[in-house]
Protein backbone atom coordinates (compact mmCIF):
# COMPACT_ATOMS: atom_id res chain seq x y z
CA UNK A 1 0.00 0.00 0.00
CA UNK A 2 1.86 3.06 -1.24
CA UNK A 3 1.08 6.63 -2.27
CA UNK A 4 4.53 7.55 -3.51
CA UNK A 5 3.59 8.14 -7.14
CA UNK A 6 1.24 11.06 -7.76
CA UNK A 7 -1.12 12.91 -5.45
CA UNK A 8 -3.75 10.96 -3.49
CA UNK A 9 -7.47 11.55 -3.12
CA UNK A 10 -8.29 12.92 0.33
CA UNK A 11 -11.60 11.83 1.84
CA UNK A 12 -12.68 14.19 4.62
CA UNK A 13 -15.30 13.62 7.25
CA UNK A 14 -17.20 16.83 8.01
CA UNK A 15 -18.45 17.26 11.58
CA UNK A 16 -15.70 17.43 14.22
CA UNK A 17 -13.10 16.93 11.52
CA UNK A 18 -13.30 20.03 9.32
CA UNK A 19 -15.15 22.05 11.98
CA UNK A 20 -16.17 21.69 15.62
CA UNK A 21 -19.81 20.64 15.79
CA UNK A 22 -19.81 19.75 19.48
CA UNK A 23 -20.48 23.14 21.13
CA UNK A 24 -23.63 24.18 19.26
CA UNK A 25 -24.55 22.10 16.20
CA UNK A 26 -24.61 18.59 17.67
CA UNK A 27 -26.68 19.60 20.72
CA UNK A 28 -29.18 21.29 18.38
CA UNK A 29 -29.42 18.19 16.15
CA UNK A 30 -29.80 15.89 19.15
CA UNK A 31 -32.64 18.01 20.53
CA UNK A 32 -34.30 18.07 17.11
CA UNK A 33 -34.04 14.29 16.77
CA UNK A 34 -35.47 13.72 20.23
CA UNK A 35 -38.36 16.08 19.45
CA UNK A 36 -38.96 14.26 16.16
CA UNK A 37 -39.25 10.91 17.96
CA UNK A 38 -41.59 12.46 20.53
CA UNK A 39 -43.93 13.78 17.82
CA UNK A 40 -43.94 10.85 15.44
CA UNK A 41 -43.72 7.93 17.87
CA UNK A 42 -45.81 9.45 20.68
CA UNK A 43 -43.01 9.16 23.25
CA UNK A 44 -42.06 11.18 26.29
CA UNK A 45 -38.88 13.24 26.07
CA UNK A 46 -37.02 10.70 28.20
CA UNK A 47 -38.24 7.76 26.11
CA UNK A 48 -37.41 9.53 22.86
CA UNK A 49 -33.92 10.46 23.99
CA UNK A 50 -33.24 6.90 25.15
CA UNK A 51 -34.46 5.43 21.86
CA UNK A 52 -32.43 7.95 19.85
CA UNK A 53 -29.26 6.90 21.66
CA UNK A 54 -30.11 3.20 21.41
CA UNK A 55 -30.50 3.35 17.64
CA UNK A 56 -27.34 5.43 17.28
CA UNK A 57 -25.31 2.93 19.31
CA UNK A 58 -26.80 -0.14 17.59
CA UNK A 59 -26.85 1.02 13.97
CA UNK A 60 -24.35 3.88 13.84
CA UNK A 61 -27.16 6.32 13.04
CA UNK A 62 -30.54 7.03 14.64
CA UNK A 63 -31.97 7.25 11.13
CA UNK A 64 -31.28 3.57 10.38
CA UNK A 65 -33.19 2.41 13.45
CA UNK A 66 -36.16 4.57 12.56
CA UNK A 67 -36.29 3.32 8.99
CA UNK A 68 -35.84 -0.32 10.01
CA UNK A 69 -38.31 -0.42 12.90
CA UNK A 70 -40.79 2.39 12.17
CA UNK A 71 -40.77 2.89 8.39
CA UNK A 72 -39.65 6.51 8.78
CA UNK A 73 -39.14 8.48 5.56
CA UNK A 74 -35.40 9.27 5.72
CA UNK A 75 -35.66 12.49 3.71
CA UNK A 76 -38.41 13.82 5.96
CA UNK A 77 -36.41 12.93 9.07
CA UNK A 78 -33.26 14.65 7.81
CA UNK A 79 -35.16 17.74 6.68
CA UNK A 80 -36.93 18.12 10.02
CA UNK A 81 -33.89 17.46 12.22
CA UNK A 82 -31.38 19.64 10.36
CA UNK A 83 -33.21 22.95 10.38
CA UNK A 84 -30.96 25.85 11.41
CA UNK A 85 -32.24 29.41 11.59
CA UNK A 86 -28.77 30.78 12.37
CA UNK A 87 -26.25 28.18 11.31
CA UNK A 88 -23.59 30.84 10.80
CA UNK A 89 -23.83 31.74 14.49
CA UNK A 90 -23.26 28.11 15.51
CA UNK A 91 -20.14 27.49 13.45
CA UNK A 92 -16.80 26.91 15.18
CA UNK A 93 -13.84 26.51 12.82
CA UNK A 94 -10.34 27.77 12.08
CA UNK A 95 -10.08 30.27 9.24
CA UNK A 96 -6.60 29.00 8.42
CA UNK A 97 -8.23 25.81 7.13
CA UNK A 98 -8.89 27.24 3.68
CA UNK A 99 -5.21 27.97 3.08
CA UNK A 100 -4.15 24.54 4.32
CA UNK A 101 -6.59 22.78 1.98
CA UNK A 102 -5.48 24.82 -1.03
CA UNK A 103 -1.85 23.86 -0.37
CA UNK A 104 -2.63 20.16 0.04
CA UNK A 105 -1.92 18.40 -3.28
CA UNK A 106 -4.52 16.05 -4.67
CA UNK A 107 -8.26 15.68 -5.13
CA UNK A 108 -10.45 16.33 -2.09
CA UNK A 109 -13.93 14.92 -1.37
CA UNK A 110 -16.18 15.31 1.68
CA UNK A 111 -17.54 11.94 2.84
CA UNK A 112 -20.17 12.51 5.53
CA UNK A 113 -23.10 10.85 7.27
CA UNK A 114 -24.76 14.28 7.33
CA UNK A 115 -27.46 15.33 4.84
CA UNK A 116 -26.24 16.90 1.61
CA UNK A 117 -27.87 20.31 2.06
CA UNK A 118 -26.42 20.73 5.55
CA UNK A 119 -22.94 19.64 4.43
CA UNK A 120 -22.96 22.07 1.52
CA UNK A 121 -24.14 24.92 3.78
CA UNK A 122 -21.39 24.26 6.34
CA UNK A 123 -18.68 24.21 3.68
CA UNK A 124 -19.97 27.45 2.15
CA UNK A 125 -20.02 29.18 5.52
CA UNK A 126 -16.41 28.14 6.10
CA UNK A 127 -15.47 29.43 2.66
CA UNK A 128 -13.97 26.09 1.60
CA UNK A 129 -16.59 24.58 -0.72
CA UNK A 130 -14.40 25.30 -3.77
CA UNK A 131 -11.61 23.20 -2.28
CA UNK A 132 -13.63 20.02 -2.83
CA UNK A 133 -14.38 18.29 -6.11
CA UNK A 134 -17.31 16.48 -4.50
CA UNK A 135 -19.51 16.32 -1.41
CA UNK A 136 -21.07 12.93 -0.59
CA UNK A 137 -23.85 13.24 1.96
CA UNK A 138 -25.99 10.45 3.37
CA UNK A 139 -28.46 10.67 0.48
CA UNK A 140 -25.72 9.93 -2.07
CA UNK A 141 -24.73 6.94 0.08
CA UNK A 142 -28.31 5.62 -0.26
CA UNK A 143 -28.82 6.25 3.49
CA UNK A 144 -26.15 3.70 4.47
CA UNK A 145 -23.86 5.56 6.90
CA UNK A 146 -20.26 4.98 7.87
CA UNK A 147 -18.81 2.74 9.22
CA UNK A 148 -20.90 0.32 7.16
CA UNK A 149 -18.89 -0.87 4.16
CA UNK A 150 -21.72 -0.15 1.72
CA UNK A 151 -21.19 3.58 2.19
CA UNK A 152 -17.51 3.30 1.24
CA UNK A 153 -18.18 1.08 -1.76
CA UNK A 154 -20.82 3.51 -3.02
CA UNK A 155 -18.40 6.43 -2.71
CA UNK A 156 -15.57 4.54 -4.44
CA UNK A 157 -17.89 3.52 -7.27
CA UNK A 158 -19.50 6.92 -7.78
CA UNK A 159 -16.19 8.80 -7.86
CA UNK A 160 -14.24 6.01 -9.60
CA UNK A 161 -11.64 5.84 -6.85
CA UNK A 162 -8.93 3.30 -6.13
CA UNK A 163 -8.95 2.87 -2.33
CA UNK A 164 -5.18 2.31 -2.40
CA UNK A 165 -4.83 5.88 -3.66
CA UNK A 166 -7.09 7.37 -0.95
CA UNK A 167 -6.41 8.90 2.45
CA UNK A 168 -9.36 9.11 4.84
CA UNK A 169 -9.43 11.77 7.56
CA UNK A 170 -11.84 11.23 10.45
CA UNK A 171 -12.51 12.06 14.10
CA UNK A 172 -14.26 8.69 14.60
CA UNK A 173 -11.82 5.78 14.83
CA UNK A 174 -14.42 3.12 13.93
CA UNK A 175 -14.92 4.76 10.54
CA UNK A 176 -11.21 4.44 9.83
CA UNK A 177 -11.25 0.72 10.54
CA UNK A 178 -13.48 0.15 7.51
CA UNK A 179 -11.31 2.45 5.40
CA UNK A 180 -8.22 0.44 6.27
CA UNK A 181 -9.98 -2.84 5.41
CA UNK A 182 -10.46 -1.44 1.90
CA UNK A 183 -6.80 -0.46 1.57
CA UNK A 184 -6.93 3.27 2.36
CA UNK A 185 -4.44 5.22 4.42
CA UNK A 186 -6.01 6.64 7.58
CA UNK A 187 -5.72 9.81 9.66
CA UNK A 188 -7.38 10.21 13.07
CA UNK A 189 -8.15 13.78 14.16
CA UNK A 190 -8.58 14.59 17.84
CA UNK A 191 -6.96 15.22 21.19
CA UNK A 192 -6.71 12.66 23.96
CA UNK A 193 -7.55 9.71 21.73
CA UNK A 194 -5.58 6.51 21.44
CA UNK A 195 -4.02 5.42 18.15
CA UNK A 196 -5.44 2.07 17.01
CA UNK A 197 -3.30 -0.18 14.83
CA UNK A 198 -5.41 0.63 11.75
CA UNK A 199 -4.60 4.35 12.04
CA UNK A 200 -1.54 5.50 10.09
CA UNK A 201 -1.29 9.02 11.50
CA UNK A 202 -2.93 10.77 14.44
CA UNK A 203 -3.13 14.57 14.53
CA UNK A 204 -4.53 16.92 17.15
CA UNK A 205 -6.02 19.36 14.63
CA UNK A 206 -7.01 19.26 10.98
CA UNK A 207 -4.53 22.09 10.47
CA UNK A 208 -1.74 19.59 11.16
CA UNK A 209 -2.68 17.50 8.13
CA UNK A 210 -0.35 19.05 5.58
CA UNK A 211 2.64 18.69 7.87
CA UNK A 212 1.69 15.09 8.62
CA UNK A 213 1.11 14.27 4.95
CA UNK A 214 4.83 13.61 4.41
CA UNK A 215 4.57 10.46 6.52
CA UNK A 216 1.51 9.31 4.54
CA UNK A 217 3.08 9.86 1.15
CA UNK A 218 6.45 8.31 1.98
Amino acid sequence: MTLRTGAPTWLFDLDNTLHNASPHIFPHINRSMTAYLERHLALTTEEANRLRMHYWQRYGATLLGLVKHHGTDPRHFLRETHRFERLHKMMVFDRALSNMLRRLPGRKIVFSNAPQEYAEAVLELMGIRRCFSGVAGIEQLHFHPKPGIRAYRTLLHDYRLDPRRCVMIEDTAANLRTARRLGMRTVLVGRGLGKPAYVDVKIASILDLRRASAALLA
